[in-house]
């Protein structure tokens, strides 16, 4: 896979497309051979161009200016690269009818034995006029590029860029502001065509094509040079993360774009493992409108016998809002730091907004498919040399070891696994609300058309029991509700549901107490937090049955050799009568009993309440400690209540 270092390479390759040919022609320097004299509309060309900028060096053999009044001279002052004159200024003379540059190189060194280079054919601005750029292309573009031991090409295809604005392009990057004047446009579009670039680990990365629209941006104190400069040199061990935070906010809130289209992007890599192929067909993101937010259309991914399949992913109502606070708050601090706390870290996570898929579908390869069905309990059967069975033995303790299958044992449940299964999505969505300190304030996730082989669900508590009970595929609904109520340090389960066609549906929500940003802080384990500090306040539970009780009625019929309905009476006597003692005894203990004695004799809906009578509700070291489930019912009035 690329390494980092070169990840980072790729991605400034795709953006050279666009910067690197519209700064070299910001910066064609000296030293410059003129040759024709200048009267009129003449061309004028130069050559040897070579520029430092930065850790930039920009090359053109020739420089031609067409349909241009300006001398020699004139061209000279512009392109001097030591002026005293500011880059805006003397930019804003630059008027020609087109500047022609046939190969235009920019090399760029580090870190450490990291080189880029890359190299553009046929660069030509049309109707320059006052600095600014009607219309720039390139035929197209070759990279080069070392970093470390690896290394990795690639080409462009044709690039072009319209409303191209030099001298707002150099007020951005070299003159400073204070981040709060007017957005000055950079360009009106921009097209790449044909990116590929392959690595030497056998990574290679296509794009059809990448286009924007309207990037631009605001002077910063620093300006962008001097920002990007500060940036790359905090990652250095002992460098002020002031100077860090803030060039990195100025720099994220004072970058404009107003829309961005990819699409043909696919990834593939030859490992040794199986190789690999990932794809989307088209990424477009938009500031604003009705398309704002960022989607992804036709992802694919496969591998060996894997093959997933996503129809589009959409994230709307995103926001860097809160990164940019976090890095403000960190600037401003009086004293010098290196580093990132845990905390820090988490305030300086954005605001994801809502994110939604759709049409996921995922073809498991065989080999994938489990070889063993799980007993009604949950366990795993040991292997057998035939096929796999599940059974339940009811009032035996469960052998670790597995139950092997036994011929003519009438519970033995056969399943033969089926090639090629498959598990799908209709559509998953996850809203956050605004956080606070990193935290979101509210959550809701939402799973529709869920379904998968029930075998796939082999040894999960609950859930594992399935395929004994004849499921061969589920189909499920999903939803999780939850807030957190900061002043009352309180989360809040509004509501979690799931529902199976042809099982049933669990509906739960409460109250937990003693939730605290503490719980996040990352000097003790959250669950050890949690046990001291958390409580339970309040609890509600819905259990509505859809055909699963039936089935496992049926199943330990058949058991214990009795008919469906003489267990049926059997476990509604234990209801009635075992819950209460195991429970206590007491007016709760028996109002739970007879709620789940009605359910068994008509299993329909059991609904259960219960809430604490402390209004800080019961430690969960206190329930863990409980001696009996006495000593936690008392402390509770419950509801419970059947059909």
């Amino acid at each position: 896979m690329i390494s980092p270092k070169a990840r980072f390479r790729l991605r400034s390759t795709l953006a050279a497309a666009g910067t690197a040919v519209l700064l070299g022609l910001v910066a064609l320097p000296a030293p410059l051979v003129a040759q024709e004299g200048a009267a009129a509309v003449q061309d004028v060309t130069v050559t040897d161009v070579v520029l430092p900028l930065g850790g930039t060096l920009l090359k053109a053999p020739k420089l031609t200016a067409s349909g241009t009044r300006l001398s020699k001279e004139d061209l000279a002052a512009i392109l001097r690269p030591d002026s005293a004159v500011p880059w805006n200024e003397r930019l804003a003379r630059l008027d020609a009818a087109s500047l022609t540059v046939p190969v235009l190189t920019s090399e760029n060194a580090g870190p450490g034995e990291n080189r880029q280079t890359v190299t553009y054919r046929d660069v030509v601005a049309r109707d320059v006029r006052a600095g600014r750029v009607g219309e720039l292309t390139a035929a197209g573009a070759t990279v080069n590029v070392v970093a470390g031991p690896n290394g990795g090409s690639g080409t462009y295809g044709q690039v072009r860029a319209t409303d191209l604005d030099l001298a707002a392009l150099s007020r951005l990057y070299t003159t400073p502001g204070d981040g709060k004047g007017p957005v000055q446009r950079v360009y009106g579009t921009i097209q790449v065509a044909d990116v590929v670039y392959a690595d030497a680990r056998g990574t290679t990365v296509k794009i059809a094509s990448l286009s924007g629209r309207d990037l631009g941006g605001r002077q910063i104190p620093d300006g962008w040079n001097g920002a990007f400069a500060i940036v790359a040199g905090g990652f250095q061990d002992g460098a002020d993360r002031r100077a860090f935070a803030a060039a990195a906010a100025d720099l994220i809130a004072a970058t404009t774009l107003g829309s961005l289209e990819l699409q043909g992007l696919s990834v593939s890599d030859a490992d040794p493992k199986g190789p690999l192929l990932f794809e989307i067909r088209r990424i477009a993101y938009a500031s604003a409108g009705p398309e704002a937010g960022t989607r992804l259309e036709d992802l694919a991914l496969s591998r060996g016998g894997l093959r997933t399949q996503l129809g589009r992913l959409t994230l709307t109502g995103a926001s860097l809002a809160p990164t940019v606070a976090a890095l403000q708050g960190i600037a401003a601090e009086p004293a010098a730091g290196t580093g990132f706390s845990d905390a820090e870290m988490r305030r300086l996570t954005p605001q994801i907004g809502n994110l939604t898929l759709n049409d996921l579908a995922i073809e498991l390869p065989p080999e994938a498919t489990p070889e063993r069905t799980p007993h009604r309990d949950g366990r795993i059967p040991a292997r057998g040399t035939g096929s796999e069975t599940a059974r339940l033995n009811a009032g035996k303790p469960a052998d670790p070891k597995g139950v092997e299958p036994r011929t003519g044992d009438p519970l033995a449940v056969t399943v033969t696994p089926q090639p090629g299964s498959r598990i799908v999505l209709r559509e998953a969505s996850l809203a956050f609300g605004p956080p606070t300190d990193g935290v979101p304030s509210n959550s809701r996730l939402t799973l529709s058309g869920l379904s998968l082989p029930a075998d796939l669900l082999a040894g999960q508590p609950i859930v594992g029991m399935l395929p004994a009970y004849g499921y061969r595929n589920v189909d499920f609904d999903v939803v999780a509700d939850l807030a957190v109520d900061g002043k009352a340090r309180d989360l809040l389960v509004r509501d979690i549901t799931i529902s199976g066609r042809e099982i049933g549906t669990v509906r739960l929500s409460g109250t937990l107490g003693g939730i605290g940003p503490e719980l996040l802080s990352g000097t003790l384990p959250a669950a050890t937090l949690l046990m001291f500090s958390g409580s339970a306040k309040s609890l509600d539970l819905t259990v509505e049955n859809a055909g699963l009780f039936e089935r496992f009625l049926a199943a330990q019929a058949k058991d214990l050799s009795l008919r469906p309905d003489e267990l049926r009476k059997e476990y509604v006597t234990a209801s009635l009568l075992g819950i209460p003692i195991i429970l206590g005894n007491g007016p709760a203990a028996k109002a739970i009993g007879a709620a789940m004695g009605q359910f068994v004799m008509k299993p329909g809906k059991l609904v259960l309440h219960a809430m604490a009578k402390e209004p800080a509700g019961i430690g969960f070291i206190d329930l863990g400690a409980a001696r009996s489930p006495a000593l936690v019912l008392d402390r509770l009035d419950v509801d419970a209540r059947a059909n």
